[in-house]
């Protein structure tokens, strides 16, 4: 049985199952990392925030140098075209990728003109709010300045992998990670919030870690509903301190930690209000459809 779920990808004008060979060692993605994807989710017939999802790959694939080849509504309809392939009520993960093939002038640099683009979707179920627990992690977020942070880039996530193997090694399910002036900036594979006395906070996008899709809309929906949302500096004391705390993704969505360091937290009613609203606006309309 092959070590991944069941998949299907767009390729090159055609749907192909499974894992097919897409590079080469002589590609330029291969040993110079040139590649951007975004991850988007099906899950109980919807694909909220479908939409900013498949902007957002060709934003990040032009901030690295390549050049997107699809339109993102070319990319939505591709999307409800291979959900199809799926029995009805599969959750998936929807990840739309770019990458260059071959270099550029300066050898380093990709050629723009030879971008190739994936879709790939695949089963994922949707992980149920448990024992989530997080740590410090000693690893930091790198700048703007360092390396392309405002891009969903392959080569950013070696690093979050650090954070993780690191976590799991201390008991940990994951670590949250600072900036490089030592703020909190996210986890390392969400970002990140508190509530302290029915105020919930959130680190200020400060171009060290990408502003999720999922974190913008959890924000709106929650300052619609009358809670307080503070976007700003956080320590890590601060959550250490927090009367509850929660992550937002795209992976899980809405999910609470119930344990930083030795302390054991509840999910609180802040991060109630924010799964249970999230799920109400994915439910709602007919954009995020998946049928």
């Amino acid at each position: 049985m092959a070590w991944y779920s069941h998949t299907w990808n767009w390729i090159d004008g055609a749907w192909h199952e499974g894992n097919p060979s897409i590079i080469g060692p002589r590609s330029h993605v291969s040993w110079l990392g040139s590649s951007v994807f975004d991850g988007a989710r099906v899950f109980e017939g919807v694909m909220p925030d479908l939409d900013r999802h498949c902007a957002r790959v060709n934003r990040s694939a032009l901030t690295i140098g390549l050049k997107p080849t699809m339109e993102p509504e070319a990319i939505m309809e591709l999307v409800r075209e291979g959900v199809q392939k799926f029995a009805p009520g599969t959750a998936l993960y929807v990840k739309p990728m770019y990458w260059a093939e071959a270099e550029g002038p300066f050898t380093i640099a990709p050629d723009p003109d030879s971008t190739r683009f994936c879709l790939s979707l695949f089963e994922a179920a949707m992980p149920v709010p448990g024992g989530l627990s997080v740590m410090k992690s000693s690893f930091r977020r790198p700048t703007l300045e360092s390396m392309p942070t405002d891009a969903k880039a392959g080569c950013l996530y070696p690093n979050n992998a650090r954070v993780l193997l690191e976590a799991k090694q201390k008991g940990f399910d994951n670590g949250l990670v600072c900036d490089a002036l030592g703020n909190v900036a996210e986890t390392g594979t969400s970002n990140i919030f508190m509530a302290k006395d029915g105020v919930a906070y959130t680190p200020a996008a400060n171009g060290t870690f990408l502003n999720g899709i999922t974190r913008q809309r959890v924000i709106g929906l929650l300052r619609d509903a009358g809670t307080q949302v503070v976007e700003g500096t956080l320590r890590y004391e601060d959550f250490a301190n927090a009367d509850e705390i929660f992550i937002s993704g795209n992976y899980s969505k809405v999910m609470p930690v119930l344990r930083i360091d030795s302390r054991e937290l509840q999910p609180g009613p802040v991060y109630r209000k924010a799964r249970e609203l999230y799920w109400d606006f994915a439910h709602s309309g007919s954009l995020g459809k998946a049928a």
